[in-house]
């Protein structure tokens, strides 16, 4: 800190600072909790809120849903960044955290679309709103909270465990999805029971309550009222302070950007490519990523404390950089050893569809346009996870391994029928879509598969909340660390499982959708390379006096 302040700024005791560390993360577990367990229950949620007889459609429905709560995290940013810098760090999260409970915990409470219509959906959308303006707030306060109470040798290090948090709220809503399954019968969890992860969030917001009233304010934040260094506006000075506007750039695409991508791939995409398109059981899926994210968490403690030493550039140079090399091949991997039977049926039957327009159209029937009937089946065998070739021809046609299908008189106009006809055919021909449970060694060979793509994910994220505190001054920091990150984290993170399923929804390949995170991650490491800080962690008065 600038010698000023350094006379006013309480030294928390070791107490304090453990006090500051589990109660932030707690709440940040919590609060991730709720905001995730929509994603882990995503396919239940098509059901009850975006019911279609198109099921590539109701997926994107749900991951529209989804990633609406995260467009609006930006707004929250502004709103509770703002009223952070104002009013204090500790009261501004305990407001961010009592909003996240009550819009969780009334997803569980409205009724679905076969009871009350569109009112259902639209009901649904104002709550992920709700959820994205906390989540906003959310993230800032906690972190910033920690460092501001951190020693600056060990900032990485005590802020490192907010950043595992986020990995804690995942696996926590695993873990209460998985108890509710084993304690309520399957047919009674997919019609009411899956409710009851939502309603729980209300005893989490009371105990966050809790921990957090137990909390002082930051000794920055003291430090700086006392001297009367409070910013007159955060979100206009966050663009008008010197040098500002090239670091909100930074943390966007080249801190932001990497690591909320391949988050998002390492935990949603792989979540969505192992129960959907390889169809294994929705148990099973949760465990894997239950198991690889417990360990996981230890990963982002650990990158924490080495980037104390090594400074916050490199690990995430690292951990981007590797993912470009190897996100491809290891979710090709990852598939051979959850569905091997897919690859190989492919391989001895090739699909081939013929027609004209050959294209499909994910959201013909939500816009009342009209697929095609080539769009029809290629929809259809990408719901299906069937790998398929398309040639321009004057008639519509499918053929497996040579050998012509005969196309169904009811296939074009119902959707079952032709799924139905589509896969009785492809099965009498090797193609199996029953719910998969691949051998014990495949899975520990998925899990071994998650936890590397997990490292790659905590090189880029573990650092992060020492060093965006350190980019940013004081009396702006909860806005100017809070808008770039969650614009970030919101739209190029928050879209990535709508994006990547039109991706493999208008290719038909189930790989597809990962070009996404490739471009957003390569672009991120040119913007990282050249504007994070190289050398060991400074604070921001030394960062702006050398």
């Amino acid at each position: 800190m600038a010698s000023t302040a350094a006379t006013t700024v309480h030294q928390p005791t070791q107490k304090e600072i453990r006090l500051v560390i589990g109660a932030s993360s707690a709440g940040t577990i919590f609060e991730w909790y709720d905001f995730f367990i929509y994603g882990t229950l995503f396919t239940l949620i098509g059901r009850a809120f975006f019911p279609s007889d198109n099921e590539t459609l109701q997926v994107l429905l749900v991951w529209a849903g989804f990633a609406i709560g995260f467009g609006f995290r930006p707004l929250g940013a502004i709103m509770f960044g703002y009223l952070g810098d104002k009013l204090g760090r500790k009261y501004t999260f305990l407001v961010t955290v009592t909003l996240m409970g009550i819009a969780t915990a009334g997803v569980g409470l409205v009724p679905s679309a076969e009871s009350i219509g569109l009112w259902a959906p639209a009901i649904v959308i104002v709550l992920r709103i709700l959820q994205g303006l906390a989540l906003g707030g959310e993230y800032g306060g906690a972190a910033i909270y920690v460092a501001e109470h951190a020693p600056p040798e060990k900032r990485g290090f005590y802020t490192s465990f907010i950043q595992a948090s986020v990995v804690g709220g995942f696996v926590l809503s695993i873990v209460v999805v998985l108890l509710c399954r084993a304690i309520i019968p399957e047919a009674a969890f997919e019609e009411w029971g899956w409710r009851v992860p939502f309603l729980l969030s209300v005893v989490l917001l009371g105990i966050s309550l809790w921990m957090r009233l137990k909390l002082n304010e930051s000794p920055v934040f003291r430090a700086m009222k006392e001297e009367g260094k409070m910013s007159g506006n955060p979100f206009v000075e966050s663009f008008t302070y010197p040098g500002n506007k090239k670091r909100i750039f930074i943390a966007l695409f080249g801190i932001t950007g990497i690591l909320t991508t391949i988050w998002y791939t390492a935990f949603f995409s792989s979540l969505s490519f192992l129960q959907r398109d390889m169809r294994l059981d929705p148990s099973l899926v949760e465990m894997i990523l239950l198991v690889a994210g417990l360990i996981s968490m230890s990963f982002f403690v650990v990158v924490g404390k080495w980037s104390d030493r090594v400074g916050r550039k490199k690990p995430i140079l690292v951990g981007a950089i590797m993912t470009l090399l190897l996100v491809f091949p290891m979710f090709w991997m990852m598939g051979k050893l959850a569905n091997p039977g897919i690859e190989e049926a492919a391989a001895a039957n090739p699909v081939v569809v013929t027609g004209t327009q050959c294209t499909t159209d994910p959201f013909a029937d939500l816009f009342d346009r009209e697929q095609t009937d080539c769009g029809k089946v290629l929809e259809t065998l990408t719901a299906s996870g069937v790998p398929y070739e398309r040639v321009e021809a004057d008639t519509l046609g499918v053929t497996v391994g040579g050998e012509a299908i005969a196309l169904g008189d009811d296939w074009l106009d119902d959707g079952a029928a032709r799924r139905a006809g589509l896969q009785e055919a492809l099965s009498a021909r090797g193609y199996d879509f029953s719910v998969q449970q691949p051998p014990f060694i495949n899975i520990v060979g998925i899990v071994a598969i998650l936890l590397v793509i997990s490292a790659f994910s905590a090189l880029t994220y573990g650092s992060v909340a020492a060093l965006l505190t350190e980019m940013f001054p004081p009396q702006i920091r909860y806005s100017s660390m809070s808008i770039p990150y969650h614009i970030g984290a919101g739209y190029l993170g928050g879209f990535l499982p709508l994006i990547a399923g039109f991706i493999v929804a208008r290719t038909g390949d189930v790989y597809a959708g990962l070009w996404y995170t490739w471009v957003v991650v390569a672009f991120g490491v040119i913007v990282a390379w050249w504007g994070i800080p190289s050398g060991p962690p400074k604070d921001f008065e030394d960062a702006e006096s050398t």
